[in-house]
């Protein structure tokens, strides 16, 4: 791909990766820019956004945690995790990072003209965790493999839920 580009590699990497990756992280990053300028104390609000930041970090760490543990047994070697929190969303980590950002969003809500400006970080996440490169790609992925489709109808495709009985 960088073979066929018109100009340099290097014009090229600038242009497609670091300048689109650094335009997306200043983006996604609105509501922590706007949150540091907000004064005084923290609302009840900006504490809720804290709650769910910590609690979407949580969930995204145990989830880490348990399908790294489920992974480094060789007797699940081919099968699908669907224990702990796998059982009760198929993408823990992307729920708990779509709650990071959503508690990010609700820190900056005490500057009414920050939240509205910062609100397109929160949904660019969202967009892009659950149509773009994260839920829609990894299961277009593990679609073939064996047990698949009996996860995918037993357990919900992002928020948590009681999985379904078989």
């Amino acid at each position: 791909m960088l073979a066929r580009a018109p100009g340099s590699r290097n014009a090229y990497a600038l242009r497609m990766v670091y300048l689109l990756q650094g335009a997306l992280v200043w983006l996604v990053s609105l509501p922590v820019q706007a949150a540091q300028y907000v004064p005084g104390p923290l609302s009840s609000l900006a504490w809720a956004g804290t709650a769910l930041w910590a609690a979407g970090l949580g969930f995204e760490a145990v989830g880490d945690a348990q399908l790294a543990r489920f992974k480094a047994d060789p007797a699940n070697q081919g099968r699908i995790m669907d224990r702990g929190l796998w059982a009760w969303t198929r993408h823990p980590n992307y729920f708990g990072d779509f709650c990071v950002w959503w508690g990010l969003y609700l820190l900056a809500c005490d500057s009414l003209p920050a939240a509205a400006v910062s609100l397109v970080s929160p949904v660019v996440m969202s967009v892009l965790l659950v149509r773009g490169s994260g839920k829609r790609l990894l299961e277009r992925h593990m679609a073939g493999r064996p047990g698949w489709a009996g996860y995918q109808a037993r357990t919900s495709g992002f928020f948590p839920r009681p999985p379904r009985r078989p």
